[in-house]
C-alpha cells in the first residue's frame, strides 16, 4: 500500500510538471484583435497624415489591420510619430521593415531614353490607328522624347501624357513608322498570391508573387502613389516603367521598390487598367 501511494505521489508530481512546462505556451500573448471598418478608416488616414516619406500601406480589411512597411530610411521616431498620428487607432496598425530605400527605380543607361535617363517600355497600346506605349509617370516627367539609344539619334516619340505623384503612368506616342511595335497582352486585375514577372531594361526578367494591393507609396525624397500593386519581385534603377504580367495577362508598370536582383526586394506598380482608362488606349 505504500509503495502504491509512492507511486502516486511520483505521477502526481510528474504531471505538476509537465502542467508548469505547459504554462508559458499557455499564457503567450493572443493576436492583435481585427479593427472594424471605421478604425480601419481613421489608422489608414492617420498614416497618410503622419507624411512620413519611406513608408508603403494598405488596409488589410480580411486581418483588419493596416500593414505599414517601413524601408531603412525610417527611424523609430519616425514610426513612433505614424502611431502618435493614429492616436486611440494605433493598435490596428502592424509595422513591418523592408531593406534598402523605397525610391522610383529612375537610372540612366539603356533601352528608352530621354534627357539623359533610361526607363523601360511597358505595353503597346494603339487608338484609332494610332500607336503608343506605356511607362512610368516619373519617367514621363522628365523626358519630353524618347530614343532608342543613348546617343539619342533614333526617336521613338514625345511623352504625350504623363502622371506622377498621385499615379505613375505616361503615355509615348510612336513618331517613327520604322519602329516594330508588337502587342499580345490582354489587360487585367492583379490579385493577391497570384504568380507574376517583370521585365525591365536593367535586370530582364524575374519572378515572384503579388502580395499586396490598393497600396499607398512615399517614396524616400518625395512622392506619393496610390492604388498600387505590391510585389517581391526585385528591380533595379532603370527598370521603370517595364511591364508587370501573368502569362499574356497585362498587370501593371514598373514604378518603385527597394533592394535589388542579389538579395530580393519589395516593388511597387501602377495598374495598368486605370493608366489604359486615364489615356482611352487599349492593348493589343
Amino acid at each position: 500500500m505504500r509503495n502504491n501511494r509512492t507511486r502516486l505521489l511520483a505521477v502526481a508530481a510528474g504531471l505538476a510538471a509537465v502542467t508548469a512546462l505547459a504554462l508559458p505556451g499557455a499564457q503567450a500573448a493572443p493576436a492583435p484583435a481585427a479593427a472594424g471598418a471605421a478604425q480601419l478608416a481613421r489608422a489608414d488616414a492617420a498614416v497618410d497624415k503622419a507624411q512620413v516619406g519611406g513608408v508603403a500601406w494598405h488596409v488589410d480589411r480580411a486581418a483588419g489591420r493596416v500593414v505599414v512597411t517601413a524601408d531603412s530610411t525610417v527611424s523609430d521616431a519616425e514610426l513612433a510619430k505614424i502611431r502618435r498620428t493614429a492616436g486611440a487607432d494605433a493598435g490596428a496598425l502592424t509595422v513591418t521593415r523592408a531593406p534598402g530605400v523605397f525610391t522610383p527605380l529612375l537610372s540612366a543607361g539603356d533601352a528608352i531614353y530621354g534627357s539623359g535617363y533610361r526607363c523601360s517600355l511597358g505595353f503597346n497600346a494603339q487608338k484609332g490607328g494610332t500607336y503608343y506605349f506605356l511607362t512610368a509617370g516619373h519617367c514621363g516627367n522628365v523626358a519630353p522624347n524618347w530614343y532608342t539609344s543613348s546617343a539619342q539619334t533614333t526617336l521613338i516619340g514625345p511623352t504625350v501624357g504623363s502622371s506622377f505623384p498621385g499615379n505613375d503612368y505616361a503615355l509615348v506616342r510612336y513618331d517613327n513608322t520604322s519602329l516594330s511595335h508588337t502587342g499580345g497582352f490582354t489587360a487585367a486585375d492583379a490579385y493577391v498570391g497570384e504568380s507574376v514577372k517583370r521585365t525591365g531594361s536593367t535586370t530582364g526578367t524575374h519572378g515572384g508573387t503579388v502580395t499586396a494591393l490598393n497600396v499607398t507609396v512615399r517614396y524616400s525624397g518625395g512622392g506619393t502613389v496610390r492604388g498600387m500593386i505590391q510585389t517581391n519581385v526585385c528591380a533595379e534603377p532603370g527598370d521603370s516603367g517595364g511591364p508587370l504580367y501573368d502569362g499574356s495577362k497585362a498587370l501593371g508598370i514598373t514604378s518603385g521598390g527597394s533592394g535589388n536582383c542579389r538579395t530580393g526586394g519589395t516593388t511597387f506598380y501602377q495598374p495598368v487598367t486605370e493608366a489604359l482608362a486615364k489615356y482611352g488606349v487599349s492593348l493589343y
